[in-house]
């Protein structure tokens, strides 16, 4: 099953309910190598599902230092369809290594993803 790494909304109950249908089981991890920012949501759907107009983002700056905590969660390729339709067009989903030693999808600052990879 794929891994999913949240560093945001996606830790939210209210959101994985709707998102994947049931509540997902995290264990904490960290995302390396990139930074957390914030940015403003449009879609009103989401902002009324999230209950927040700013989301947080990450982008990638290669600092192997810098890293952003969250949660990792096991899914299967359908719900990992599911957060890909939840999520806004500023985010890209990319593989990235977490400080587990495992790899998993992340959602990242679109603008930014080409150079995570």
């Amino acid at each position: 099953m794929p891994l999913l790494f949240s560093y945001g909304t996606l830790q939210q109950e209210n959101v994985q309910l709707s998102t994947f249908g049931r509540l997902l089981d995290g264990q904490p991890d960290a995302l390396l190598g990139y930074e957390e920012l914030m940015v403003y949501i449009e879609d009103a759907e989401v902002v009324a599902l999230s209950g927040k107009t700013h989301h947080p983002i990450v982008s990638f700056n290669g600092d192997s230092t810098s890293q952003v905590p969250g949660l990792v969660f096991e899914v299967s390729d359908a719900e990992l369809m599911h957060a890909d339709a939840y999520e806004v067009d500023a985010y890209q989903r990319v593989l990235a290594d977490l400080a587990s030693g495992k790899q998993a999808w992340v959602y990242v600052n679109a603008v930014h993803a080409a150079s995570a990879c």
